[in-house]
Order: structure tokens, then sequence, then C-alpha cells
């Protein structure tokens, strides 16, 4: 775990907060922050051996999180995992869309099956995980659907054009979102992060032409 200090927000404390892809990355981050805020923290992922070293990690900080198992390109055990959720932890009144993939691809060589499988892990989850949590969320009163965005299609990076295009619809899905859902007050908003160094991102694609290339395109 990291030696940030987090600030406390006392409004987080018992809320049921749900995270996608959240057993590594930008997502165990999330997982991590609310844990901290004494959050009832659930988080989905097809990784299993890194998902649950989390949750022994974090045992030690607070109540550990809740780990669910999920391919959420299968919409049907999305579903059911998002109701297994609200029945250990009660309505989910924050949920992070976070799990994703950027990986590389050059546009000859993309399929129609590629492609339709790329809209599976970047896009579709978020639409049928909020459908999912927004009736028991609004029966509570209300919450926040967070989707996460990318700077890459804002970029025009080139490299990965079924991603980007996600990327691109989830910032429309959100507009439609916060229309549809803001009058039972649920608000939904999109946030862009810029390069963040992951592990994975370290990995696989870190290299000095790559780290000047980022740097050259965002502030930070």
């Amino acid at each position: 775990m990291g030696t940030f200090n987090y600030p406390h927000y006392p409004d987080l404390k018992d809320r049921t907060v749900l995270i996608t892809g959240g057993g590594s990355g930008i997502g165990a981050a999330f997982v991590e922050a609310f844990v901290r805020q004494e959050s009832q923290v659930a988080f989905f992922d097809i990784q299993e051996e890194a998902s649950l070293e989390l949750v022994r990690k974090l045992a030690t900080v607070n109540q550990e999180p809740l780990f669910v198992k999920c391919d959420v390109t299968d919409i049907n055990a999305l579903k059911k995992a998002v109701a297994e959720v609200e029945n250990k932890l009660g309505a989910v009144r924050v949920l992070i869309n976070n799990a994703a993939s950027d990986e590389r691809h050059e546009p000859e060589d993309v399929t129609p099956e590629y492609w339709e499988q790329r809209l599976r892990v970047n896009f579709n989850h978020h639409f049928f995980t909020a459908q999912a949590v927004k009736p028991a969320m609004a029966r509570a009163g209300g919450g926040a659907i967070i989707n996460m965005g990318s700077i890459s299609w804002h970029m025009a990076m080139e490299f990965m054009p079924a991603y980007t295009s996600s990327k691109a619809a989830i910032e429309g899905l959100t507009q439609s979102l916060a229309r549809a859902y803001g009058k039972e007050h649920i608000r939904v908003n999109c946030i862009i992060p810029g390069q963040v160094w992951t592990p994975r991102q370290i990995r696989d694609h870190l290299t000095p032409e790559y780290e000047q290339f980022m740097n050259e395109k965002q502030c930070l």
C-alpha cells in the first residue's frame, strides 16, 4: 500500500461503492481509497490472483473489500454480480466503471469479431452496469456513476482505433445518462485521465520514445 495521506470524507463512511476492473492499476487505487474512507467496497475483476492479494492487503486497513470475479463482457454474469453486491452490501451509491484494455492494434488488422470484442471490453459494460445499479440507487435516494474515459481519442492516437472509439462513445453515453438519471438524484460524470504509469503500462508500453510522446501531449 502507498504512503499517500488520504483526506477523510465522513459522507463516504458505510456507502456501498462498486468498482469494475478493481484488481489492479487505477481500479485498485480506487478500491484502496474508498476502503480508507470506511466505505463498503465491492469490485469486479477477471484476474483472481491479483484481486485476492489486494483484498488481503486491504484487510489490515479497514473492512476488507468484497471481490466478485466477473467477466464484464458477459452481460448476464455482470447483472448477477451486481445483484450479489446488492444482496450483501445494499444499494450501490457510487459506481465507477473502470474496466478496460488498451490493447494496441493497427486499423488494417481489425476484423469484425475483434472490433465487437473490444467494444464489449471497453464500452458495453459501462451502460449495462449503470442500468443494473440504477433502480436500487434511485430507491436509496440517488448516488454517483463515474465513467472512466481516456485522453487517447482526444490525442487522435492511431494505433488502437477500437479503444479510442470506445472511449469517445463513453463521453456520449455519460451525457445521455446524466440527463436520464439526473431527475432521480443520480449524477453521471466522466473522468478523462492522462497517461498513468501503472505496472501494466510500464511493462507493456513504456519506452523513452513513448514517454516523450505522451509528455508532449499533456500538461502533467
